[in-house]
C-alpha cells in the first residue's frame, strides 16, 4: 500500500511540557511524517506522572518544527472545553504551523472530563454531545457567524476571526457500529486504536466518497533489554490492557491501577512489542497496513526513553516499516 506515513505520539501522560517539545523536534529530525499528541487532564497511571495542557505544548512545538503534520490524538470537545473555544485552539494552531495541523476528537473518558464536576454521561449521550459539538466546530471553520442552540450546547452569535488559509482537517476517533456510520460523514479521516477493517469499510461507506485517511497507533516498549523494557510496558501500560469500553469510564488513576492489578507482564508482552526486535513491531503494525490505515503513530513507552527510540526508528524502525507498508495487502473497503 502506498504512501503509508508513520507518526510519532508525544504521550503527554508520561513527560513534561519541555521534553515534549524537545522530543516533537526531534521525531521531525528522525524521518517521522506525523506528530501526534495525547490531550489529558491526568495520566493513566499514578507511574507515568505526567499531564500537562496540550494546547500550550502544540503551540510552542508548531515553532520547533517545519515539516511534520502535527494533530491531536485525541481532543475531547465536550466537557472540559466547549466546541466553540475547540475549534478557536485549532484554527489559531493551524496558523501558527502554517497549515500543518489536524484536529483529532473523540467523545472523552471519564478520567480526564469528570474534572469539570458535571459528572460522566452514558455512551449514548456522550454520542449526542460530540454530534453536537461537530456542527459547531464544522460551522465555525465555515467562517459563518454561528448561533447554535442544541441539546447540550448553545453558541451565541459567535464566528472565528482568524482562520487558517486551509480548512482544519478533523478526524473523529471511532471504535465500532455505534460510532463510525454516525461520524464518519463529519469528518475527514478516521482515527481508531483497533486494527479492524470492519470500522474502515462503515466508515467509506457512510462518507460515501470511496477510500479515505485513516489514522491508527501501536504502542511500543523499545529497549536493548528486553525484560527491562516488559517491566516498563507493565508499570506504566498495563491499563492498555483493558480495552475502550473499560478505559472510558473509569475515574481516577487509583481505579486504573485496581482494574489492572491482575494484569502480569507477561500478559502486557502478549500485546505490546518490548524489546529491540524490529520485526516484532513490524509484524504488529502489518496488522493496521492489512485493516487499510494510511497512518500509523508509534508511542514509545516511557518518557526518558524516547532518544534511544527515535535513534533506532532513524536507522531501522521507518525503514523496515515503509517497506513492510508498501508490501501489506489492505482489506477492501
Amino acid at each position: 500500500m502506498a504512501d503509508v506515513r508513520i507518526g510519532y505520539t508525544c504521550m503527554s501522560e508520561q513527560s513534561d511540557p519541555r521534553a515534549l517539545v524537545r522530543d516533537a523536534a526531534a521525531a521531525e529530525e528522525a524521518g517521522f511524517d506525523l506528530v501526534v499528541f495525547s490531550d489529558h487532564y491526568s495520566p493513566w497511571l499514578t507511574s507515568q506522572g505526567h499531564a500537562p495542557y496540550v494546547w500550550t505544548v502544540l503551540g510552542a512545538a508548531t515553532q520547533v518544527t517545519s515539516r511534520v503534520e502535527l494533530m491531536t490524538y485525541v481532543t475531547c470537545p465536550t466537557m472540559r472545553y466547549h466546541p466553540a473555544v475547540v475549534a478557536q485552539k485549532a484554527a489559531t494552531t493551524a496558523i501558527l504551523s502554517e497549515g500543518r495541523f489536524s484536529l483529532g476528537l473523540g467523545s472523552g473518558e471519564n478520567l480526564n472530563e469528570h474534572t469539570v464536576g458535571l459528572g460522566w454521561p452514558g455512551v449514548d449521550e456522550r454520542q449526542d454531545m460530540l454530534e453536537e459539538a461537530l456542527e459547531i466546530i464544522s460551522a465555525l471553520f465555515d467562517g459563518d457567524l454561528v448561533t447554535y442552540a442544541g441539546e447540550h450546547f448553545r453558541v451565541d452569535s459567535s464566528r472565528l476571526w482568524d482562520l487558517p488559509s486551509r480548512r482544519v482537517p478533523i478526524g473523529i476517533a471511532v471504535s465500532g457500529e455505534q460510532s463510525a456510520p454516525r461520524f464518519a460523514p463529519y469528518g475527514d479521516f478516521m482515527v481508531a486504536v483497533e486494527p479492524d477493517p470492519s470500522l474502515g469499510r462503515m466508515w467509506d461507506e457512510a462518507r460515501g466518497m470511496g477510500p479515505s485517511r485513516k489514522v491508527g497507533q501501536l504502542p511500543v516498549c523499545w529497549d536493548a533489554d528486553r525484560d527491562a523494557a516488559v517491566q516498563r510496558a507493565h508499570e506504566q501500560f498495563r491499563w492498555f490492557a483493558g480495552g475502550w469500553k473499560v478505559n472510558a469510564d473509569l475515574p481516577t488513576t487509583a481505579g486504573f491501577s485496581g482494574a489492572s492489578q491482575f494484569v502480569r507482564p507477561e500478559d502486557v508482552a502478549e500485546q505490546i512489542p518490548c524489546g529491540d526486535d524490529v520485526d516484532a513491531v513490524v509484524e504488529a503494525a502489518r496488522a493496521f497496513f492489512d485493516a487499510g490505515f494510511t497512518d500509523l503513530a508509534l508511542v514509545q513507552i516511557g518518557g526518558e526513553h524516547q532518544e534511544p527510540f527515535l535513534r533506532a526508528a532513524q536507522e531501522r524502525l521507518l525503514p523496515a516499516l515503509r517497506e513492510a507498508a508498501e508490501s501489506s495487502d489492505p482489506s477492501p473497503s
